[in-house]
């Protein structure tokens, strides 16, 4: 049995992988054709063209699993069926069911993958792409990146930030304030910041150290308002879109602006369409089992294969709808990003226990 549990497992990976493979050329190709109107303006090159596609991969792949799976389901078992294998297998004593864990036991892969490109890896390289041909594309030459944090200048004003705390919030912010005359007049030190939609900054726990001929006066504040310390441009640089967050950032960030009274509500969603990437990609994988033994079992595998695609691209618009319904209406978002994984899976199981040979 085990025999067999791996090599339905290894149909499934290989087709899987070579979907995924074939969708994330293809995505690629079509955002570097993208990438090529911008090549000449700025400094940004086709180096830099180049070097944005690659970083931004793991983000498509990442988008691309649940439907890869999706296709990688039907094409496996389509072609397991149209040899007779899986007329075979149920000859030798082995049920629907039995195939379909096997088949869900192999998605565990994709799905664990999701997971950790969505939480290590995908954030920071989406990031690093991001800055990158911002940088380039705007000729912005004040401000830097370090491991953590950053370095910008405006004006006669410089910001260090340490640390980027959940995507977008400041940590250890060092603003240092010069005169005409390049002499250090306010030095202040605030242990983190928020950025309002104004772009005004909220700074906590803040030293603040003012430098005159007669001396140096320190006033320790718990809060500090005052206009944003970066320019507009260097502002849309240094901030994490929510879309490219890990979903811990987002957590985090969710909490704050709840204790700050602000509305959470568009980084909810987006929280918990994350989360549910890997039951989705589950559900899909048992709705591609319907394709081989539900009633389109006797059509073709082109056909099987192209009923999946629809299928998988109306799963994708039906989520982002049910999303935006559920924002304009105020209804519970976990339930709302549940929701269609939670349809999917009834309906699979409900095909399945239905379930007649393939032949």
């Amino acid at each position: 049995m085990k025999i067999i549990d791996l090599y339905i497992g290894k149909s499934f990976t290989r087709c899987f992988l070579l979907v995924l493979s074939i969708l994330g050329f293809l995505f690629s190709f079509f955002e570097f054709i993208l990438e090529l109107d911008d090549v000449g303006k700025g400094h940004y090159q086709l180096t830099d063209a180049v070097s944005y596609v690659l970083l931004t991969l793991p983000g498509r792949l990442l988008d691309l699993i649940p439907q890869s799976c999706l296709l990688g389901g039907v094409i496996a078992l389509g072609l397991l069926a149209d040899k007779n294998e899986l007329v075979a297998m149920q000859a030798g004593g082995i049920s629907v069911r039995r195939i379909c864990w096997a088949v869900l036991a192999a998605a565990t892969l994709p799905m664990l993958a999701s997971g950790i490109l969505a939480e290590f890896i995908v954030p920071p390289m989406e990031q690093q792409a991001r800055t990158g041909r911002l940088i380039a594309l705007s000729n912005a030459a004040d401000i830097t990146f370090t491991t953590n944090g950053f370095w910008a200048r405006n004006g006669s004003v410089f910001i260090h930030v340490s640390k980027i705390h959940a995507g977008v919030l400041p940590e250890n912010v060092d603003i240092f304030e010069w005169d005409q005359e390049r002499r250090l007049r306010v030095f202040t030190h605030a242990r983190k910041a928020v950025v309002t939609k104004n772009n005004q900054w909220v700074l906590t726990d803040v030293e603040q150290k003012v430098i005159t001929p007669q001396g140096v006066t320190t006033k320790r504040l718990p809060s500090l308002t005052r206009e944003s310390v970066l320019s507009a441009e260097q502002m849309t640089i240094q901030e994490v879109p929510p879309a490219i967050q890990s979903p811990s950032d987002l957590y985090q960030y969710i909490q704050l602006l709840r204790e700050t009274g602000q509305n959470s509500d568009q980084y909810e969603l987006l929280f918990w369409q994350k989360v549910s990437t890997p039951l989705s990609t589950a559900a899909l994988v048992l709705l591609s089992l319907t394709f081989v033994f539900g009633s389109t079992r006797k059509h073709t595998a082109g056909f099987r294969i192209m009923i999946g695609g629809i299928v998988g691209i109306g799963v994708y618009f039906l989520n982002q709808i049910l999303g935006n319904l559920g924002l304009i209406f105020g209804l519970n978002l976990a339930l709302v990003a549940l929701a269609p994984v939670a349809v999917i899976f009834c309906l699979a199981l409900g095909f399945l226990s239905h379930a007649h040979s393939p032949a």
